[in-house]
């Protein structure tokens, strides 16, 4: 049962800046009149915000498999996974599940294992909870199941990634072949060839790189290509029908996709960390630029409700225009017309954040009062 609400005293963030308003939630909405049985919740004090959507986090694969080889069930994992989203804000969440050519925990053996989890767990969680499925080009055997979990999804989105190309080039003993080997549980000296064997088949890369794009076109499903390096990069995914740019490698690919009004992605533990961990590009200055639009906390999930927060100290942007790239922007990159703003008629996913500390005090999802924190 939808709860009726009426949020009063705070500072709420309107499609024209912030303003002192009443808010009343009913039937899952923010409506225009309250029935007879509104509670009331005084935000004095506070922002009232549109609930963050994370169009790629990664965490929850440390959540269901914390230390290499040890896994939880999956009830445990995604009930810890709801409760770690709303705690960060996160009322709509995609989990980037990767399907590689790999053995181990982005192979496909676990992959259908966790689509079957998410599909069975999902509904009692708190959060809207879907996936990014992020198909490796490689894994070229695993295009049709792909294909039948996106018609079956009800809103997941499809990212292409293509990581095979440049680690065929790794030698045996490099830092990320060892990691590779961890995460696959299998020698390094074996990673190396399972590299070669796929690298052998790249011939038919492309076609099934055709196949899928049409095929989520067809189903309206978003998609992401990932890792983009030059604007011939961006026009050749653009020509597939993919509307966003995922972790853009150079400013150029940025700004090909910006240029041509296509929203870009960018990891916020990159700007609330003040720098890329492993010397990509700056998504702070992509956000000053204007070569990045969407913040998704990739590996952490507080990092979006604080990375905005830091545009706004920063100077790079007006914390009505940095809170958009956590929750307008990535509603707009993947189709969500009905939240990411507060507005009549639309869903209401609603964070009350105290303006002194910054703390979530509450998180409503389509209406209900979800978290609290006193």
């Amino acid at each position: 049962m939808t709860d009726e609400w009426t949020i009063s005293g705070g500072e709420v963030l309107t499609e024209d800046g912030f303003a002192q308003e009443r808010l009343i939630l009913g039937g899952g909405l923010i409506q225009a009149e309250g029935g007879a049985h509104t509670r009331s919740y005084d935000a004095s004090g506070t922002w009232v915000l549109p609930g963050i959507i994370d169009v790629h986090g990664d965490a929850f694969e440390r959540i269901i498999e914390p230390r290499p080889g040890v896994r939880f069930p999956s009830a445990v994992a995604f009930a810890e996974v709801g409760a770690q989203l709303l705690a960060n804000g996160i009322t709509t969440a995609f989990h980037g599940l990767t399907v590689s050519w790999e053995p181990g925990l982005r192979g496909i053996d676990c992959a259908r294992e966790l689509v079957s989890a998410h599909r069975t767990h999902a509904p009692n969680l708190d959060a809207d909870t879907r996936l990014n499925i992020r198909w490796e080009t490689f894994a070229v055997d695993h295009v049709d199941e792909i294909l039948t979990w996106l018609q079956s999804g009800g809103g997941d989105i499809l990212s292409i990634n293509d990581h095979t190309t440049a680690n065929r080039v790794l030698e045996t003993g490099a830092p990320k072949l060892e990691r590779m080997a961890t995460r696959m549980g299998v020698p390094s000296r074996r990673v190396k060839q399972l590299i070669d064997d796929v690298w052998a088949r790249r011939g038919e890369v492309p076609g099934a790189i055709d196949r899928i794009c049409k095929n989520a076109r067809n189903l309206h499903v978003a998609i992401f290509a990932h890792d983009e390096e030059t604007p011939e990069d961006r026009v050749e995914a653009r020509a597939h029908g993919v509307t966003v740019s995922e972790f853009p490698v150079t400013a150029q690919a940025a700004q090909a996709a910006r240029s041509d009004g296509e929203h870009v992605v960018m990891g916020a533990p990159n700007v609330l960390r003040g720098g890329s961990h492993n010397g990509a590009l700056c998504a702070s200055g992509a956000v000053r630029a204007g070569h990045c639009s969407i913040l998704a906390s990739d590996y952490y999930y507080p990092a979006q409700r604080h990375a905005a927060f830091r545009l706004a100290d920063d100077g790079i942007l007006p914390l009505e225009d940095a809170w958009k790239t956590v929750s307008t922007h990535p509603a707009e990159a993947v189709g969500l017309t009905d939240r990411g703003r507060i507005s009549q008629g639309l869903r209401a996913d609603l964070l009350v954040i105290d303006q002194k500390t910054r703390d979530i005090r509450a998180v409503f999802v389509a209406g209900r009062k979800v978290f609290e924190r006193g």
